[in-house]
């Protein structure tokens, strides 16, 4: 199936910025290939009725949307997904609206603080022309539409008290801005990154990073740059290191931030993937200060790290993207299980990844067949899945696999049930369960897994939803799960709180200290 990926037009004497989207294009292009789909690169062009026309010729199923500029300029960014509109296809990321209303600061700004989302104090040159009164402090010169911290270095802000003092640097600074300008109120404080993926029906919102500012002397402006950004040998680049752990004192900072991003989100109808940026000062309170439309996709850019730090790989990520792409059909966005025929249970099920009905978008098919024998080879077939997580310890892994032994060696009688999916005869996920002894009617559900390759497919959902079904025909009533408490499980904890369970119990320290046991309990019907 023919797909587009668009990207800006890299011209010679390029800058560093702009060589990365080729990269971006590239990874995105594989991913694409490894989902089933055939990508064919397309640069855009100013000249629109050219580029339409060869939109049209290539007629491809959606377009996977990276343009950052047109002719250089980041003012034009809007003009891709406007043309994609013109021709009627769909596209992958933000709409015309969202980019356009994002990528223009002064507009995000408005819209923000009229929605009640606080975002620093700003001064358009207009405004100073007309004489607006000036607060006296610091202020870091902006850009109105270039992005990549474009133009910032340790000269970006500037001590102003008048309107005069304001005026004469947004004029002076224009030109190395790439055109208009802002004044904004410069924000002490720490920096973070809100990384946000669109889930099926919902939105995840990624782990939190923060830039820090490490060994900065004092009198060296603390602000992500242009260098910090883009130079791998400058001073910036290297000091300024991005985190994902945090003190069990910035919980609820962290809460806050996670809650404005996801207005954020709703407030400009973002689709795909998005980033907001933040400020927050000595008093701890969070200042809006971009918000990224279609963020970076190369591998070493902050999304990316952001979706690692979640558990997904590259293709789970863009499986998402596309299938979240625009325009929208709202009955679209559920994961659905469609029978490929009326056979027998386990017989055959089909895995959507839904694509768009309105406009043709079709989904990604992963056809799935479940099985309830064990056979010698998932021995190694459960080794393989446990370790592709990354989340479990060779301790761990060897426990899981030791159950497929038992139940090898002893049949029935180990109490230990298996159920596998197969994707075109390959084992890529799987549960064990079990009658718990000396009650009537109650299951425990000791593992469930899915490859690391094939996560984000609704697989993990199917698996559990066919283990119910055999655990009652077997004359099970209730289930219960054991889990921790650690902050790497909340995405386990959410599904199984999302197909139905509750929190029965927790034992506190019960893994280590800190670490808690959290059972989880449903009944079958």
């Amino acid at each position: 199936m023919k797909v587009a990926v668009l990207h800006s037009e890299v011209c010679a004497g390029r800058c560093k910025d702009e060589d990365d989207v080729l990269v971006q294009a590239e990874v995105v292009c594989r991913a694409l290939s490894n989902l089933g789909y055939e990508p064919a690169l397309m640069s855009f062009a100013a000249d629109f009725g050219f580029m339409a026309n060869k939109l049209r010729a290539l007629a491809p199923a959606f377009v996977f949307n990276l343009v950052e500029t047109v002719e250089g300029r980041g003012r034009l960014i809007y003009l891709a997904p406007a043309v994609l509109d013109l021709v009627g296809i769909a596209y992958t990321g933000a709409t015309t609206n969202g980019v356009f209303q994002t990528s223009n600061k002064i507009v995000a700004k408005q819209i923000l603080a009229g929605s009640g989302i606080q975002t620093p104090h700003w001064l358009s040159e207009a405004a100073l022309q007309r004489g607006f009164p000036v607060i006296d402090g610091t202020y870091i010169i902006k850009s109105v539409w270039e992005h990549a911290s474009i133009g910032l270095d340790d000269n970006a802000t500037v001590l102003a008290g008048s309107s005069d003092e304001l005026l004469f640097e947004l004029q002076r600074r224009k030109a190395k801005l790439g055109g208009e300008c802002f004044a904004e109120a410069f924000i002490e404080g720490r920096e973070f990154n809100l990384s946000l993926l669109a889930a099926g029906k919902g939105l995840e919102v990624l782990p939190p990073a923060e830039i820090r500012f490490h060994n900065y002397p004092p009198e060296k402006v603390k602000v992500v740059g242009y260098s910090a950004k883009w130079e791998p040998d400058s001073f910036e680049y290297q000091h300024t290191p991005r985190r994902f752990d945090f003190a069990e004192e910035d919980a609820s900072l962290l809460c806050e931030l996670e809650r404005i991003a996801r207005s954020c989100w709703d407030l400009f109808a973002l689709r795909g993937y998005a980033r907001v940026d933040f400020r927050v000062d000595a008093s701890r309170r969070p200042w809006v200060l971009e918000i990224n439309t279609n963020p970076c996709l190369s591998p070493d850019a902050g999304f990316v790290a952001a979706t690692e730090q979640a558990g997904l790989n590259f293709g789970q990520v863009i499986a998402r993207i596309v299938a979240d792409s625009w325009p929208v059909d709202d009955g679209r966005r559920s994961i659905k299980v469609q029978p490929m025929s009326n056979h027998e249970q386990h017989e055959g099920h089909e895995v959507v990844w839904p694509g768009n009905s309105a406009s043709g978008l079709p989904g990604l098919k992963l056809p799935i067949v479940f099985r309830e024998e064990v056979k010698l080879e998932d021995c190694e077939n459960v080794r393989s899945i446990i370790e592709s997580s990354g989340f479990f310890s060779p301790a761990e892994v060897r426990v899981a696999v030791e159950l497929v032994e038992d139940r090898l060696g002893k049949g029935l009688t180990s109490g230990y049930h298996f159920l596998f999916a197969e994707h075109e005869g390959a084992s890529i996920g799987y549960t064990c369960f079990g009658p718990i002894a000396c009650t009537k009617a109650s299951y425990d559900l000791y593992w469930i897994a899915v490859h690391n390759q094939f996560r984000g497919l609704g697989i993990g959902r199917e698996l559990l939803s066919e283990s119910l079904r055999v655990m009652e025909r077997l004359g099970g009533v209730g289930i219960y799960i054991e889990t921790s408490s650690r902050a790497q499980y909340e995405p386990t904890r959410s599904f199984y709180r999302s197909h139905g369970f509750e929190e029965a119990a927790v034992v506190n320290d019960f893994y280590d200290n800190g670490d808690h046991k959290i059972i989880f309990a449903r009944m079958i019907k």
